[in-house]
């Protein structure tokens, strides 16, 4: 027995490498945009802004539902309707295959959830993209989700509500998809005919069919910090019209300059904001809005 060993207390023994406990993956996040490393918890509590710089991080749909709706009188709307695969299509994997996934890496069947309940006592239903779920992409699910929530709130006779994240049609689903662009905005048509608002609130990325359709058909447009929307992206435009595009274009604050949208709001004052929003629109007291 060398010395050392002697200084060793002999209840101390050395673990073998391969059973030592690695650190779990994912407890801690890098801001891209100032570089701080983030407890994930911390950010998750903060509605994935960054405490720092105020980055706004991508959130779930579900996520952002809970933040942003009273946690009395919550009930989903349109969740039995399912997608299928009427074209049969396949590029290099089958469509329900991709569908497959997308339900067990978000939990979700589709990509967009609906809900019905209210923000500080103003009642509303609320429709919010899943931008894990296949990019957010609409498809007949979502058109008709959509549809039923916007019915929802005519039935109901209250607001309806739409925070957008998505690239746009869902490709799967070809000319299915195009025509969910009409069917939601006729939707849309009928709510205003009852004179009860739309406020989208769009959020990043809003891309494609969806901002060519009706994310902007809000009477009040919102957005979120440097949120990217536009229909194509930029690099498609860029190499198609081969012109350098201005710094920040298609961003939240240069469509804000441009008009097309109304209003920037930090996502820890959507709730607030939007309801005092709603409280106008629909002529209530203030005292709803405490």
């Amino acid at each position: 027995m060398s010395w050392l060993e002697k200084l060793l207390p002999p209840k101390i023994q050395q673990t073998d490498p391969k059973d030592r406990r690695a650190v779990p993956e994912g407890l801690w996040i890098k801001c891209p945009a100032c570089e701080t490393v983030l407890y994930k918890t911390d950010l998750e509590q903060n509605q994935n802004v960054c405490p720092t710089c105020s980055h706004h991080h991508r959130i779930g749909a579900r996520a952002r539902l809970n933040f942003f709706l009273d946690n009395e009188g919550r009930y989903e709307i349109g969740q039995e309707v399912l997608p299928v695969d009427a074209l049969k299509f396949k590029d290099s994997r089958k469509y329900p295959e991709r569908l497959k996934e997308a339900l067990e890496n978000t939990g979700e069947t589709d990509a967009l959830v609906v809900m019905g309940g209210s923000v500080l006592g103003i009642g509303l239903v609320a429709a919010c993209f899943e931008f894990e779920f296949m990019g957010g992409s609409m498809g007949s699910v979502v058109g008709e989700r959509f549809a039923r929530g916007v019915q929802a709130a005519i039935d109901q006779k209250v607001p309806f509500v739409c925070f957008t994240a998505t690239g746009g049609a869902r490709m799967q689903e070809g000319l299915l998809s195009l025509m969910q662009m009409a069917k939601t905005n006729a939707s849309l048509t009928h709510l205003a005919k009852k004179g009860l608002p739309y406020i989208s609130v769009l959020t990043d990325p809003t891309m494609g069919g969806v901002s060519a359709g009706f994310a902007f058909l809000g009477d009040v447009v919102m957005a979120e910090p440097k949120a990217l929307i536009g229909f194509a992206g930029p690099r498609v435009i860029e190499s198609t019209v081969r012109v350098k595009l201005p710094e920040g274009f298609q961003r939240a604050e240069f469509l804000q300059t441009k008009g097309a949208v109304d209003l920037i709001c930090d996502r820890r004052e959507l709730r607030a904001t939007i309801a005092n929003t709603l409280a106008m629109l629909t002529r209530q007291s203030a005292d709803a809005v405490g």
